[in-house]
């Protein structure tokens, strides 16, 4: 039997990967959940908004519904009632 040689066969350190977090307040897209934690919104509510024909603040990536943040913002603020 041949045992490897251990100078040969070093094994590498095992790094974890660091998650980089951007804050809300700085991303440009959210997801809906981030949307309704930014906005105190119901996500339910959200979804409802985004499925509005020429919704100014949606983006699609594929099927996936994305939050414009700061074209939401605008739409808040401008809105009364939602």
């Amino acid at each position: 039997m041949n045992k490897s040689n251990s100078s040969e066969e070093k094994e590498l350190p095992l790094y974890k990967e660091t998650e980089v977090r951007v804050p809300i307040h700085l991303k440009i897209t959210l997801t809906i959940r981030e949307a309704a934690e930014y906005s105190n919104i119901g996500i339910n509510k959200i979804d409802s908004m985004l499925k509005q024909p020429n919704c100014p603040f949606v983006l699609y990536v594929g099927t996936r519904k994305l939050v414009k943040r700061k074209e939401f913002e605008e739409y808040i603020r401008r809105e009364l009632i939602i």
